[in-house]
């Protein structure tokens, strides 16, 4: 038996604090994060709003030019993250982190 007659792996799922770890290092400046929706921040004022942030695409619930949470992530390799109302406070990416980085992320958004 050889590595390729072994069935593919399951794709594990994104965690939160995967994708909150990427959202920080967007935020100290180690990732470069772009605008992916025609709209700007303020533009859309309520509404989904989509990043990119080194191949990891990002869905970014903005409500009334506030940042709110984060609705969904694919990884670079494909891994799914996607919010759920039911799951319990803190499996947000965006709610782990600190009041200063939502503060600043919010304000990088808004550049975009």
């Amino acid at each position: 038996m050889t590595l390729s007659d072994c069935p593919d792996e399951p794709t594990r799922a994104l965690a939160a604090r995967e994708l909150c770890q990427v959202l920080r290092d967007a935020i100290f400046g180690r990732r470069t994060m772009i605008r992916v929706c025609a709209q700007t921040w303020n533009e859309l004022y309520a509404g989904m709003f989509m990043v990119d942030v080194e191949g990891w695409s990002m869905t970014i619930f903005n409500d009334c030019d506030e940042l709110d949470y984060c609705e969904a992530c694919v990884s670079t390799h494909g891994r799914l993250w996607s919010f759920d109302s039911g799951d319990r406070y803190g499996t947000d990416p965006i709610a782990l982190l600190s009041t200063w980085e939502h503060q600043t992320l919010e304000r990088l958004l808004k550049a975009l």
